[in-house]
């Protein structure tokens, strides 16, 4: 008993004597890692489904404000640290799902959309469940065939672009050796150095670099929902939220999921008027701030989550310039530093399609399927993959 007291007082004077400093600087830390990490994919996505310059800055910007604002409140409020992010594998789905008819506006739709149906998922217990009950190795061959062809662009940079590619990836390839974390972001410092001194920038680059909101009117178009909202909400819910929140289990924390999905899914569907798409639970920063480094006191590591918060706040205010440096930058170099970010997804991906082997030949249905870019009834090849990979599992269980 005596041993147990000592280390409860060993622990409480740790956590005394860190204070609010650590946890607030760690939050900080992963704010700083999730933008440098993500913003070029992010914007990508955007102008993939026809979104200009100035919309996609201002997608970024409110993308930044409401999920700094939501990890704020839903932390305090639950005194837990639940970091919220954007879905960067969404935006990876917008880069490959070619613009709609009816331009970014019904781009918005889905987004619009896509935010509801997450709404529903946490009012509505069976909803949730009956999208739970989509295999895993289904809808991680789909994500792996959206990822495929971004992550093939660090190759072909190399091969067009081979004096500026190269730097990039070795930094990139170092920093995965020395530092996993800043890796990314290391790369996306790399390419801007290159930018500055081998890109001519326009006379205007930099004269609209505040970022400002622009409301985008929504349309809604049928093949813009199943070929965006449907794929972009499962995306969602299978490479963020679930993730997520076994990140938060894992470190011991239980939270209500219903308020959590139904603020993220609300919060998506008003940033969608202004540009953004989808904010949901964060995985990777949510382990910075869920980890035991955050601070000794699991009772105290909300902080870093809402330091992480305020970060994302601050970083929002650069999103003008994120979006000029995206204008200015050859968009292979772009394409190649968002290809180098999304690896590690596609390899988690491809190992959540294969894990199971009853399951293997139709994950790589859905993979191929997706990854060729079919499109029918004007409607993309993701939602066609989840359709041809979950037929063929069907017809493997039928007695």
């Amino acid at each position: 008993m005596a041993d147990g007291l000592a280390a409860e007082t060993a622990a409480e004077g740790a956590a005394t004597e860190v204070g609010l400093f650590h946890p607030l600087m760690t939050g900080l830390l992963a704010a700083v890692v999730g933008f440098a990490g993500a913003f070029p994919i992010v914007l990508n996505g955007l102008a993939g489904v026809g979104a200009t310059p100035a919309q996609a800055a201002s997608g970024l910007l409110a993308l930044c404000v409401i999920k700094g604002f939501l990890g704020i409140f839903l932390s305090w409020r639950a005194k837990q640290p639940i970091s919220i992010a954007w879905s960067t594998p969404g935006a990876a789905l917008l880069i490959t799902a070619g613009i709609p008819a009816g331009g970014f506006n019904a781009a918005v739709g889905a987004f619009i959309v896509a935010g509801l149906l997450i709404v529903v998922s946490g009012l509505w217990r069976a909803f949730g469940t009956l999208v739970s009950s989509i295999p895993i190795s289904i809808a991680s061959a789909m994500l792996a065939g959206v990822l495929g062809e971004i992550c093939l662009a660090p190759v072909k940079a190399v091969e067009t672009l081979p004096y500026y590619a190269l730097p990039i990836i070795i930094v990139w390839a170092i920093g995965l050796r020395f530092a996993r974390l800043w890796a990314v972001p290391a790369a996306v410092v790399v390419t801007g150095i290159i930018v500055a001194f081998a890109t001519k920038l326009p006379p205007d680059a930099l004269a609209h670099i505040a970022p400002e909101p622009i409301f985008v009117m929504p349309v809604f178009s049928f093949p813009a929902i199943i070929s965006i909202a449907l794929p972009l909400f499962i995306v969602t819910m299978a490479s963020q939220n679930v993730p997520g929140l076994t990140v938060l289990r894992i470190n011991g924390y239980n939270p209500d999921v219903r308020p959590i999905f139904v603020s993220t899914g609300l919060a998506s569907t008003v940033i969608s008027l202004f540009g953004g798409h989808l904010i949901n639970l964060a995985a990777i920063t949510a382990a910075l701030c869920a980890q035991p480094e955050a601070h000794p006191d699991p009772k105290r590591r909300w902080l870093a989550s809402a330091g992480a918060g305020g970060g994302y706040i601050v970083l929002g205010l650069m999103a003008g310039l994120a979006a000029a440096f995206i204008a200015a930058a050859p968009p292979m170099l772009i394409q190649a530093v968002a290809g180098l970010a999304l690896l590690g997804s596609m390899a988690g991906a491809l190992a959540g399609a294969l894990v199971k082997e009853e399951e293997r030949l139709p994950a790589a249905v859905a993979f191929v399927t997706t990854a060729s870019g079919f499109t029918a009834f004007g409607i993309g090849s993701a939602f066609w993959g989840l359709v041809a990979g979950g037929l063929l599992l069907a017809l493997f269980r039928m007695k």
